[in-house]
């Protein structure tokens, strides 16, 4: 099926047209040892989606004792389902649905060939019962968890998976965060918040029409991860809540995001590569890149972070159509002394912005580290970066652009750029230290550092990534009575 591009405000419209009836529970008899499955006598209306890979047999989550109402644990249920759905991996893979109702739940891990399918009235709840999030073990780019020295498992956590599939008929899972988000900032926790979903070591992921809300920490976390496709994703999170950024690339190859709207305590879309000494030695740079037709809001951080952890390298990442809305920056860098590695061949395009802090926001000193092992040799290379087609109105800083001593941020280019101000704007417009590039036809002018050049136009690349062209299928459940 083509991967169209509507416009984000009719969302939720094409949405319900997408899902064509109404969802029936359904439930079909799991045979692990015969070649399909045997349905039950109950009906199902057909359900229609696109898909990486469609699958042969499909289960519902109460044949495995799942009880939807808010308050029955459903972390066997769901572990069992799936223990029972890998083994038709080999045979065209398994679906399992999870239909209306409130799934309340603890972590649990997928497996691969695999479609988890939310129904479009499914809340899947996030247990507060802490001993459901079992510890798991840091990220060998991290070095430590990154709130505290251990992690959790995320809700729905993945690894060394092939062809896996999270989706539904923008179904909702809701992390019940404000209890996480109190022992956080009380200093209460000695392990990192878990995140809704996170997948590692894995290709062929998508994650995709599917409503986030009050993720205890991150929402969305792929890393080391290659040929993933995140899309029609909603977060939504207080915009006061800790660290509960939207989605979080890290160490990834050919990543497409499109299509999301995301309102966040910290970044929208945040590009990661691991931490410091840690993530040197993997190096693994996130690369090969695509974000496009975001909406972001987000007072207090940027629509679209590249790090601060980005000492793996981050590298060919194409950013265009996107929308922020009382945001407090736009396509930020964030790094520092220590982090390394480098951030370079960025194109940035067609950005709509209205009530800013920051248009343009570089950061040098953004210092935070895991422990005290860092190289302070160790300088990040940043260079290349590349913005055009903005306008900005109701701005408070046109740009702020820090490199680092003895390591100047360089090629930066700047074109086409209108920004209107707040009726208080600040009188330095452009701060400017340590780095290098050229404008042309910005508004209000740059600074010297980065001096008008004849007309032109900063360059966006022509090429199509390899993710770009990855065409999803059109995938159903057929009605059926045994």
């Amino acid at each position: 099926m083509e991967n169209l591009c509507p416009n984000l405000k009719s969302r939720n419209s094409q949405v319900i047209e997408m899902i064509s009836t109404t969802f029936l529970l359904l439930g079909l008899a799991l045979c692990l040892h015969v070649a399909e499955c045997t349905p039950k006598t109950t009906p199902l209306d057909n359900i229609v989606f696109s898909a990486l890979n469609c699958r042969k047999h499909s289960a519902v989550l109460t044949d495995f004792g799942g009880v939807g109402d808010g308050k029955t644990s459903n972390t066997k249920a769901f572990a069992s389902a799936i223990n029972k759905l890998s083994g038709l991996a080999s045979d065209g893979g398994a679906m399992l649905i999870v239909p209306p109702g409130k799934w309340l739940t603890g972590s649990f891990n997928l497996t691969s060939h695999f479609t988890l399918y939310i129904h479009k009235d499914a809340v899947l709840l996030g247990s507060q019962d802490e001993s459901e999030w079992p510890e798991v073990a840091i990220l060998p780019s991290y070095g430590r968890g990154r709130d505290a020295p251990g992690r959790l498992s995320s809700l729905i956590f993945g690894t060394n998976l092939t062809d896996i599939v999270v989706t539904g008929g923008n179904g909702t899972i809701d992390g019940q965060g404000a209890p996480w988000w109190k022992k956080f900032r009380n200093g209460e926790l000695n392990v990192t918040r878990p995140y809704l979903i996170q997948i590692l070591f894995s290709n062929q992921v998508q994650i995709s029409n599917l409503t986030l809300v009050n993720s205890p920490s991150w929402n969305v976390h792929t890393i080391y991860c290659s040929d993933v496709v995140i899309q029609w994703m909603t977060v939504l999170a207080p915009i006061d809540s800790p660290n509960t950024d939207g989605i979080n690339p890290d160490s990834c190859t050919n990543t497409r995001i499109e299509d999301c709207y995301i309102v966040s305590g910290d970044d929208c879309i945040a590009v990661k590569s691991g931490w410091d000494q840690y993530g040197n030695k993997v190096g693994m740079p996130t690369q090969q890149l695509v974000i496009r037709r975001l909406t972001c809001i987000s007072p207090d951080s940027a629509t679209i972070a590249l790090g601060s952890e980005m000492s793996g390298g981050i590298q060919d990442v194409r950013i265009e159509d996107i929308t922020a809305i009382n945001t407090q920056s736009g396509v930020r860098i964030k790094t520092a002394v220590g982090r390394g590695a480098f951030v370079r061949d960025i194109y940035v395009r067609r950005m709509f912005m209205k009530t800013m802090k920051y248009v343009f926001w570089m950061t040098g000193s953004y210092g935070e580290h895991p422990d005290n092992g860092f190289d302070p040799k160790a300088l990040p290379e940043i260079k290349r970066i590349n913005y055009r087609d903005i306008v900005a109105e109701n701005v408070t800083y046109s740009a702020r652009l820090d490199g680092i001593t003895n390591d100047p941020f360089t090629g930066i280019c700047i074109s086409n750029v209108t920004i209107t101000l707040t009726e208080k704007p600040k009188k330095l417009q452009w701060n400017c230290t340590n780095v290098e590039g050229v404008t042309s036809n910005v508004t209000p002018p740059a600074c010297d550092l980065l001096p008008e050049k004849k007309p032109m136009e900063c360059p966006f690349p022509e090429d199509r990534l390899p993710i770009e062209d990855v065409k999803l299928k059109s995938c159903s459940i057929a009605s059926t009575v045994a």
